[in-house]
Parts: structure tokens; C-alpha cells; sequence
């Protein structure tokens, strides 16, 4: 009988990408966020066309895994064009501790809202879209809204197993001593436990939260991104490119504008 845990096996509708994939489209979807890029660029919405103005909607941007505040750059400067106020999160590189890292992150809401003196809407790509949901669990009465790309806030062990070494690489890094990393205990030990407790509390339903798949993600498993407390949007998108990707300026241009005006 053939094992249907194969990673050989024919692709079941609904499955991962990488599922049965040959190297050659695993490579053609590594070039694919470039191409959403230049699709960004010559897109009327970069240019804002039809986008309302954010009118001073504090916007505070997440990155994912791997990533730093520069891999939201693109997405920073268009926000700001649409009259947005926005902020980073201040991570250089997202590899630290779930829990360390969403308490700096919790205060730093803190510090940008008492700033602008309203609540503020949280955008977070993939892991930093993790971020997003737990500091609105946390700081409801800080947070407008948030908006996750690509994050599998359902399970967020269900990824590409090519990422899925490299996180288990960090953690052994971190394991053995090096600085600012996340360690064994934050996948499988009394740290996952509490996140996973965490994650489990009911989301506020007074906040707005809006998740977006995407069927060819090769990174997250796009089934691990329906989270039932969200607004579950479907787009085709590549995971890094999910930043970069007119879609996804679209889906902001109409939902922030509502945010803004709630609170």
C-alpha cells in the first residue's frame, strides 16, 4: 500500500505546493516575489490610485521569520504616502523567543499609541502576523485591527519542511548559547506550551482581524492561516511576496480606511 505521507505522492487538492513538486517549479516559485514586485510597481494602486487616505491611522508593521523592519520597507513607504502613520517593530532579525519578543513588541504598541493617541492598526508577515494576534489578544483597548499575511496562527508548525530545518537549526543555535535566539523549549517545551495556551484564549471579537492566504504559499501551509476568529481573504500570492503584492495593497487600501474611521 503506498503511504499517503509520502512526500512523493500525487498532491490532493488543498495540499501545500511543495507537496510532489519538482525542483524545477520549486525554483520558478523562488523567483516569484520578484515578479509580484514589479507587478506592485506598475500597478495603479501603488500609485494610490482609488485607495482612500488612511487619515492618520497609526499602522504598526511586523516582519516574518528570517526577516527585519527593511523587509516591510516597500510596504512602509506606501502606508505613509496613503497618510498613514506608521511604525516598526524594531526587530532586526525575527528569531527570537515568541515571548520576548511579543512583550518588546507590547510595549513598543504601547509607546506608539500614547504618541499618536489613538489605537493602532498591526500588519505582520507570516511569524510577525503571529505577533500581531497575540498583542491583540493581549492589549485589545491598543489595537484598532490587525491584518496577517501568510501566518499560520492555527498551527504554526505547518510549513515548507525545508523551514521547518532551519527553525529547528535556530533553535539548536539558541540552544547552545547564542544570544537573541529562540531555543528547543519555545518549539517543544514549557514555552510552546504557554503560546500554545495563549493562542488558544478567545480573539476579542470587537477587534477586526483579517487573514490572508494563499493556496501557493511555499512556506506555510495555507490551511494553518483559517483561523476562525478572522476574516479568512484568499489571494494568489507567494509567501515572501505577500508584502510586495498589489492584491494585498488592495485588501489594505479598503480595510484600513474603515479602521480609521471606527476609532
Amino acid at each position: 500500500m503506498t503511504s499517503t505521507t509520502s512526500a512523493h505522492r500525487a498532491r490532493d487538492e488543498g495540499d501545500p505546493p511543495w507537496i510532489g513538486a519538482s525542483p524545477v517549479a520549486a525554483a520558478l516559485a523562488a523567483q516569484r516575489p520578484w515578479r509580484e514586485a514589479a507587478a506592485l510597481l506598475r500597478s495603479p494602486v501603488w500609485r494610490g490610485r482609488g485607495v482612500p487616505d488612511g487619515g492618520g491611522l497609526p499602522v504598526l508593521l511586523v516582519p516574518g521569520f528570517l526577516a527585519g523592519d527593511p523587509s516591510l520597507a516597500v510596504m512602509e513607504r506606501w502606508l505613509r504616502a496613503r497618510g498613514y502613520r506608521t511604525c516598526t517593530s524594531q526587530i532586526r532579525v525575527n528569531v527570537d523567543c515568541t515571548r520576548k519578543a511579543v512583550e518588546r513588541l507590547e510595549r513598543r504598541l504601547v509607546e506608539f499609541t500614547d504618541r499618536t493617541g489613538r489605537p493602532a492598526a498591526v500588519v505582520g508577515q507570516s511569524r510577525g502576523g503571529l505577533f500581531a494576534k497575540i498583542v491583540a489578544m493581549r492589549r485589545p483597548d491598543r489595537v484598532s485591527g490587525i491584518v496577517t499575511l501568510g501566518s499560520p496562527n492555527v498551527d504554526h508548525m505547518a510549513i515548507n519542511p525545508l523551514v521547518a530545518a532551519q527553525v529547528r537549526l535556530v533553535a539548536a543555535l539558541g540552544s547552545v548559547g547564542v544570544s537573541g535566539v529562540f531555543v528547543d523549549d519555545c518549539l517543544q517545551g514549557r514555552c510552546a506550551g504557554e503560546l500554545a495556551a495563549e493562542l488558544d484564549r478567545p480573539f476579542p471579537a470587537h477587534v477586526p482581524y483579517v487573514s490572508v492566504h494563499s493556496r501557493s504559499d511555499w512556506v506555510v501551509d495555507w490551511r494553518a492561516c483559517l483561523d476562525p476568529a478572522a476574516d479568512n481573504v484568499e489571494i494568489d500570492s507567494s509567501h515572501i511576496g505577500m508584502s510586495v503584492h498589489p492584491e494585498v495593497y488592495r485588501l489594505l487600501g479598503e480595510r484600513l480606511p474603515a479602521l480609521a474611521a471606527v476609532r
